[in-house]
Formats: C-alpha cells, structure tokens, sequence
C-alpha cells in the first residue's frame, strides 16, 4: 500500500486525487520546509512537495521512496543526482502554469511603470493629491519589450504585451525564427511574426526598455551589474524566474543610484527573504512572494497534475515527458514496457 507524504499546503483537489484511489494512505503536513518532511520520509513511498529543498541527505533517509513529484516545473530545489543514483524519477507538472505566471509579469510591468506605490500612497487619506501632477507613470506603447527565453510563458507574455502596443525582442539561443509554422496554423505565431530574435544580448539590453526574465536556475546571474549598466535609466526588470537569475546586490545598487527606473520581483535568492531586505526600501520597486503562479485556478491545476503524477506512476501509466531525468535512469512505465513487446 503506497504511503504518499506531501510537504505543503495542497488545494483540496490535489488532495482529493490521492485520497480517492484506493491503496494509497496520506502523511500531510501544510509546512513548506525541509524539515517538517523528516517524520514522513522513512515510510514515504512518494513525496509530492512544493518549494522546499530536497538535498541528497533527505533523499538517502527516505528508504521506501520510489517517486518525487513537484508541485511546479522547476527543479533547482531537488538533488537530482541523488535521485539518479537510486532510479527514482522526479516529476513535473505540465503546462498549467504559463498562462498565469505571464499575467503576474505583465501586472509588474505596469504595476511598476504606472508607479503604483506611490500614486497609492498620495491618494489615501488624501495626503498628497497633487502628485498626480509629477507625471511619473509611462506608457507602454512604442516601448520595448525584451525576454530573456522564450518559453511558454514568454510567448504569452509577447502575445500580451503586443495589445499594449510594445514592441518585442527575443534573447534565446534556442528560439529559431525560421522554424515557426504559419501564422495560419499556430495562434503562438501571431505574436511571433513580429518578434524580434536579439543574438546579441548587450545589444538587446541597450535597446531595452523593460527587461523580463524566464530561464530555469543558473549558476550565475544572467543579468549582473555588467548587463543593468546597459540599460537606459528609464528602464525597469523583472524576474518572475528563479531567484539568484538577477543579481540582487547589483540590482539594489543599479536602483540605489538611479541607474535604472525601478523593478517588479517575484522570487529571491534567499525564501523567504530576510525582513530588512533592501529591495523593499524602494517604492519603485513591486515585490511579490513567488506568487506568479499561485492563482486559485493554478492551484488546483498544479495540485491536480502533481497528484495524478503519484497514482499513474504506482498505475504504471505516468507520462514520460513529465519525468525529468527519464532518460538518466532510464525510466519506462511497465504499460510502455509491455506494448512493446
């Protein structure tokens, strides 16, 4: 009978995935850390988890453990090597969330050119009408609009910010241009026709007048203070990537001294962030805590995909293309395995 521990608050529909299908028992705990997994592993036969870390030492303990699924696409929290070396794959959800994380980057945009906070904080109680009258909010139209990879979610976020009248560059070294289908055949297309593929990223940067952000985790920033210097003082970023994408000590630097207009940031180096973070000192900067993706609709999406993940893969029927490090271990469902045969 397998015993699934789920570390993190679930939409009731992940939960009632799993406890629907007969055989499989819940240990759940709503905490989203490391920590509150330890009860759980020795007897957790899946572990269906959120954002916490899951280091190589967490994995060794869990003894019975045959599956890892994410309530998410990334995986830069996850020792994957570790579970390469027992065999046991690490699932994702599908593309359930691209939608909503490009409409939470958008919102940043013009959350933070309309200057927001502070056109908030002059209206209420009426302290300071007038500032209407500094004229500090932009339009979007005939600005440019760079992301940096051009995934699901940045061609949403093209698509969206094409109605605004933008103007988008594309920095990404597997965008091929050439091999889009016609516009008559993909809706993608329609935004794609007048995308702009930057080879060049400092080029794209110095052109740029807000940069967003969409690559997996890396070793290194993408945008350190060599990349924001390119950038007009005009310009804003944002990142609802993964955190450590931007260098947050450069950022707070190119803000400090004006070197550019503002930001919108959505994940952190660091979760949460320490109280006294300096980004939160500025009030032409929008922070959100890694909530692009956390709409109710997107909850229950994601809590539904990581959920099925568990009871196909004990079913034998999970989906390869969900297995991350498929082919590292060589994973097959056995209902695969057999119709080849």
């Amino acid at each position: 009978m397998p015993k699934v521990a789920i570390g993190g608050k679930l939409h009731p529909g992940g939960l009632e995935v799993l406890s629907s299908t007969p055989g499989i028992t819940l240990d759940y705990t709503e905490e989203v850390s490391t920590e509150s997994l330890m009860p759980m592993l020795l007897e957790a036969d899946a572990l269906l988890i959120r954002t916490q870390k899951l280091p190589r030492d967490f994995i060794d303990q869990a003894k019975n453990l045959k599956i890892v699924s994410r309530h998410g696409v990334g995986f830069d929290a996850v020792d994957v090597a570790a579970l390469n070396k027992r065999g046991i794959p690490l699932a994702i959800v599908g593309d359930v969330n691209s939608q909503t994380v490009a409409e939470h980057a958008m919102t940043l945009i013009l959350a933070v050119t309309k200057r927001l906070l502070r056109y908030d904080a002059a209206s209420r109680g009426n302290r300071e009408w007038n500032y209407r009258n500094s004229l500090e909010a932009e339009e979007l139209a005939n600005k440019t609009l760079l992301i940096i990879g051009y995934g699901r979610i940045g061609k949403h976020l093209a698509r969206m910010a094409q109605v605004f009248g933008m103007s988008v560059s594309v920095f990404d070294p597997y965008y091929q241009p050439d091999l889009r289908p016609a516009a008559s055949q993909s809706a993608d297309s329609l935004s794609d026709d007048a995308i702009k593929s930057e080879p060049d990223l400092a080029s794209a940067l110095s052109c740029a007048d807000v940069v967003s952000v969409h690559v997996p985790a890396t070793e290194k920033p993408v945008i350190g203070a060599s990349e924001l210097a390119l950038l007009k003082p005009s310009s804003i970023v944002i990142n609802t990537a993964r955190g450590g994408v931007i260098n947050e000590k450069a950022l707070i630097d190119a803000l400090d001294s004006a070197q550019i207009a503002g930001a919108g940031i959505d994940v952190f180096s660091t979760e949460p962030p320490l109280p006294d973070h300096p980004l939160a000192n500025f009030d032409q900067v929008i922070l959100t805590p890694h909530s692009a993706g956390m709409t109710r609709q997107c909850a229950e999406r994601m809590a539904i995909s990581s959920a099925t993940n568990i009871v196909k893969f004990f079913n034998n029927t999970l989906d390869t293309s969900l297995v991350v490090n498929a082919r590292e271990i060589n994973y097959k469902p056995r209902a695969a395995q057999t119709s080849e045969i």
